[in-house]
């Protein structure tokens, strides 16, 4: 099988690997490699996929499933048998799943809708205050509204996120998700010397961040908080209707933690891309929003839900966005048996690697020009004449993402939102480099909003 050059003895490709952008590196050994290859870290072997024929085989369910391997595994030591890093045996996954399921109906859609309004139009405002100071951080703040939008939504919880300063919440799991990223790769010996700071810090992030959710189950057990119709006030009262039984306190704060992780970071850095793309194309934020002024009521300035839909155009470019930089950029598949792959023989319970940088940018699907940014190739018509496998941004089975739907309400309202209130303006020497924190996000986007008018 294929492999990177200059392999070496007992390190393997640890040399040529990036700790601190691990998948982009991967995608690069993609382009150099071809659909398949394999690697070598300290005498582990993965075999990678990037795109091809190859990523249809191991997205077949019959024969391939989720593996919660590094890193995903080591997010197990602050989420456990979350729905997002659960061993596929845990019944703990099964529980979880069948209880959530029916929070991301359109019924409940709908009820979470008014209050990420409320949101955006709280960082539209802070945003309009920020204006006179110039440029804003744009990753950081979009932090805060997805944050402030799961946290209010699924638990009843403001972590305040437009006062001055970020929630010491947010400091933890940002730091706490480039330890996992960025120790994955590394060698023990020099991960200990150089990384004794952060090895220190990661247990104590870990434990702050259990404590504030233990605090919100508590005070909602208590009473102090009143019930809610949200994921928390499901997760007390739902039992598994496969069982009948009520999930733990444990369970439940585990999925707690795995949906303000991903439930806030990866939608934060879908808008911050999409942003980024529609300051560069002004005529596409245009777009946007005429879009929305057409299809909302004459008399109000917001969306309501079921115009959301209807925002085809916005949809589109933030299904560009995810191609060109899905939220989560890689995820590991398991062989079920001994099978093979692209006519290579992969081993029962052989680890491969699936590179979505490699896959959303394969010529064969997307064009001689993959890294150009063209909504327009998710109209219906274009969707139609790619194969299935061709994206999946939010993964694929029945492990694939279950709060999807919440997210892309989410940020096409946000988008709309933001897009209409304000003009979007590049720095003119800012250049994209991609942040890795297991998911993905610009580093460093300053954009320049200037508010318009409104009507």
């Amino acid at each position: 099988m294929p492999h990177p050059g200059w392999r070496l003895p007992l390190l393997g490709d640890v040399l040529r690997l990036d700790p601190q952008r691990p998948v982009q590196r991967e995608a690069r050994f993609v382009r150099e490699l071809g659909d398949v290859f394999e690697i070598s870290i300290l005498g582990r072997k993965v075999v990678v996929v990037g795109g091809g024929d190859a990523a249809g085989e191991v997205f077949d369910e019959s024969r391939f499933a989720k593996a919660v391997v590094p890193p995903m595994s080591t997010l197990r030591d602050l989420a456990g048998d979350g729905l997002f890093t659960a061993f596929n045996s845990e019944p703990a996954w099964a529980q979880a799943h069948n209880v959530l399921m029916p929070a991301f109906s359109q019924a409940s859609m709908r009820s979470y809708h008014d209050t990420m309004s409320d949101c955006v139009d709280q960082l539209c405002n802070y945003w309009t205050a920020q204006s006179k100071h110039g440029s804003v951080d744009v990753s950081s703040d979009m932090n805060r509204l997805t944050l402030e939008v799961i946290g209010r939504t699924g638990f009843g919880f403001s972590f305040d996120s437009f006062a001055p300063g970020r929630h010491p919440f947010v400091e933890s799991m940002t730091r706490g998700l480039s330890y996992v990223s960025q120790t994955t790769n590394s060698v023990p010996i020099i991960r200990e010397i150089l990384g004794r700071k952060a090895m220190r810090q990661n247990p104590k992030d870990i434990a702050f961040m259990k404590n504030t959710v233990d605090e919100v189950i508590a005070s909602r057990r208590r009473g102090v908080s009143p019930p809610q119709d949200d994921l928390l006030q499901r997760m007390f009262e739902n039992p598994d209707p496969e069982t009948g039984e009520l999930m733990s306190d444990q369970s439940i704060r585990n999925q707690v933690l795995t949906f303000l992780i991903a439930g806030h970071e990866t939608t934060a850095g879908l808008l911050s891309f999409a942003l980024h793309y529609l300051s560069l194309n002004p005529e596409m934020a245009d777009k946007v929003r005429a879009e929305a002024e057409s299809v909302r009521d004459s008399d109000s300035a917001s969306i309501r839900f079921e115009q959301v839909a209807k925002l085809r155009y916005t949809r589109r470019v933030l299904d560009e966005t995810l191609r060109l930089w899905p939220s989560v950029p890689a995820f590991f598949r398991k062989a079920r048996q001994d099978t093979s792959l692209s006519g290579y023989p992969i081993e029962k319970g052989a680890s491969i690697l699936v590179v979505l940088l490699g896959l959303h940018r394969n010529p064969k699907f997307w064009g001689n020009d993959p890294e150009r940014f063209d909504p327009d190739r998710f109209l219906p018509e274009a969707v139609r004449a790619r194969p299935a496998h061709a994206y999946k941004p939010f993964g694929v089975g029945e492990r694939a993402c279950i709060g999807r739907q919440f997210a892309l309400h989410e940020a096409v309202l946000a988008l709309s939102q933001i897009v209409t209130r304000f003009d979007v303006i590049p720095k003119h020497d800012y250049e994209l480099a991609v942040e890795e924190l297991l998911t993905i996000r610009p580093e460093n986007l300053d954009l320049q909003l200037r508010p318009r008018q409104q009507a």
